[in-house]
């Protein structure tokens, strides 16, 4: 059974297992995927994707990319961003490195581009070499030492790729910055995430004022952004860990493993305990006390 993906290819928020620091996953959507929708976001991880066959656009701060099939993307830690893509077949190799190491990589000669997002069209040589990389990188264990001196290459190659150029949109960084006070706590303790009217404390707004400026900024309430993050912090857990579903309702705040059931049905089209499921021939997952990990397959 294939577990089913997001209608983006990445989201927030991102786990990366202790010790290993870097995460590749192929992901592949056939010719039924709808248009995906918005949702800006930002995360910890630093991270490149590397499209196959692809239409649509990448939004990074205040620049705004097209994307054609081999193009690339890359985000530093930290910066918003989105990703619309097009309806139909679409297959990408995704690279997240855990922040630290991607920061000691941006600061290597050669790889100061690294420090801002940005979007680049190899050749269709240069784009095969690439894959090449992404998809031995993916094939590794979680924790091989070999994954960030691959990374590291893979990164190198992607840098040296033809530079796409942005077209200049709103200062949409600047606007989300605002919002960041509440954004940041619900990160740090999605248990604990602070209501509408705590929310817009933080960020020394009104309730009103900050419902609809999050709502025009990031595309959907507050209470729906924090469901969703809760939801994907969820279903990392569900096929990294050994949690049982319960505690990782109760861990990241849903008012009972039930209630936590029909919304991660509602998201995800199947319940929490069949998508673990799904993940377990691939991936072999540990469903006991220890974490395991997992290579998420074609969707």
């Amino acid at each position: 059974m294939a577990l089913p993906h997001l209608d983006r290819p990445i989201c927030e928020p991102v786990e990366l297992r202790p010790g290993a620091p870097v995460r590749a996953e192929r992901v592949r959507q056939g010719r039924q995927t709808p248009a995906s929708d918005p949702f800006v976001h930002f995360h910890d991880v630093h991270e490149l994707v590397l499209f196959g066959a692809v239409g649509g656009r990448f939004t990074a701060e205040d620049r705004r990319y097209p994307l054609a099939p081999r193009s690339l993307a890359f985000v530093p830690s930290m910066r918003q961003h989105d990703f619309a893509l097009q309806a139909g077949p679409r297959d990408w190799v995704l690279v997240q490195i855990e922040a630290a190491a991607g920061e000691a990589l941006a600061r290597s000669p050669g790889l100061e581009r690294l420090r801002e997002p940005f979007c680049a069209l190899p050749d269709p040589a240069m784009h095969r070499r690439l894959t090449a990389l992404a998809e031995w990188l993916a094939e590794l264990p979680a924790a091989d030492p070999l994954a960030l001196p691959l990374a590291e290459a893979l990164l190198r190659a992607a840098v040296r790729a033809p530079m796409v150029g942005g077209r200049k949109v709103a200062a949409q960084a600047a606007a989300l910055q605002r919002l960041r006070p509440a954004i940041d706590r619900l990160r740090r303790d999605p248990a604990g995430a602070p209501g509408a009217e705590q929310a817009a404390a933080l960020c020394a707004l009104s309730p009103a004022y900050f419902s609809r400026r999050f709502k025009q900024q990031v595309g959907m309430s507050w209470s729906d952004y924090v469901r969703t993050h809760r939801l994907h912090l969820a279903s990392r857990r569900l096929l990294e860990t050994g949690q049982s579903v319960a505690a990782i309702a109760y861990d990241l705040g849903f008012s009972t493993p039930s209630h936590f059931g029909e919304l991660f049905h509602h998201r995800f089209g199947m319940t929490p305990r069949d998508y673990r499921r799904a993940a377990l021939p691939a991936s072999g997952v540990n469903t006991g006390a220890g974490a395991g990990s997992i290579q998420v397959g074609d969707a």
